[in-house]
């Protein structure tokens, strides 16, 4: 009878992972010592890049976030102005409009006037006289209409002017911004790209669990410091002390340690010697 082969399972990848799961893994125990430690100065080298291309964008400080301030307040009062616009376009079609119903009911005026004056009962006069006062009230409510038209236009006239005023300033900000931040990006931008190379290259000789566990830990510290090593017998991330019998396995770099009070790696203070050569 023939026996079926047992299917392997893959670990699903946890995009919650941790160092602290992952140094609790078996697969990564003791047996696998030589592999561990390539590892450990894989993800030492990896933050040694990202820390050298944190200080790359701290060069640039708020300058990104300032030109995308002033950028949207640009835009915001372009939109001002748009909207004034508009609201001036409304207002001289709805002027058309009522002097075009002045004119009718000036017109109408003039033609009941004439029939008044030649009624013959006082049915037709009572009846032309509620015309002439629908007309009369008609043309009163459209000129008030075309007041408060006019009214409108100037105040939004002024309020174009200001902040066209407004927008010249902040768009001469922004080119000064943008060129400032330009050079900068321009005076980084080779050793940007290489260090994001290399991070890449890097990164590649990891399985994704453990690039998962370095980014999570990265972006909960705030210093950005996922891997760290010992010094003065304390951790390098957050300088809780560590146990000697802790200290001696972080120093044989065959086991994946993590600081029990922040989650950081911890790796042998000879690393920051490899990192320099």
């Amino acid at each position: 009878m023939a026996t079926s082969k047992a299917k392997t399972v893959a670990t699903p990848i946890d995009k919650g992972e941790t160092f602290v799961s992952l140094s609790m893994d078996k697969k990564l125990g003791d047996s696998d010592s030589l592999a561990i430690e390539e590892k450990l100065h894989t993800l030492y080298k990896i933050q040694q890049t990202d820390t050298k291309i944190d200080k790359i964008y701290l060069l640039r400080g708020e300058l990104p976030l300032e030109v995308q301030d002033i950028e949207d307040e640009v835009e915001g009062l372009k939109t001002r102005i748009a909207n004034a616009n508009d609201e001036i376009a409304a207002a001289e079609s709805a002027k058309a409009n009522n002097n075009a119903k002045i004119a009718e009911s000036e017109e109408a005026l003039a033609k009941y006037n004439a029939q008044r004056d030649n009624v013959k009962n006082n049915r037709e006069y009572d009846s032309i006289s509620k015309e002439i006062e629908f007309q009369e009230l008609e043309k009163l409510t459209c000129e008030k209409r075309n007041r408060e038209a006019n009214f409108l236009i100037e105040e939004k006239k002024a309020l174009i002017e200001e902040t066209q005023k407004t927008l010249a300033l902040r768009e001469e900000d922004l080119a000064g911004k943008r060129k400032e931040l330009e050079t900068i990006v321009e005076e980084t931008a080779k050793d940007e790209e290489a260090l994001l190379k290399e991070r890449e290259a890097l990164v590649s000789m990891l399985d994704e669990r453990m690039v998962i566990a370095y980014n999570k830990v990265r972006s909960n510290t705030k210093n950005k410091l996922a891997v760290v090593t010992v010094k003065r017998d304390a951790c390098g991330g957050c300088f809780n002390k560590i146990p000697p019998q802790r200290q001696i396995d972080i120093a044989s770099s065959k086991k994946i340690i993590v600081c029990e009070y922040c989650g950081r790696i911890l790796v042998n203070s000879d690393f920051e010697k490899d990192g320099q050569e």
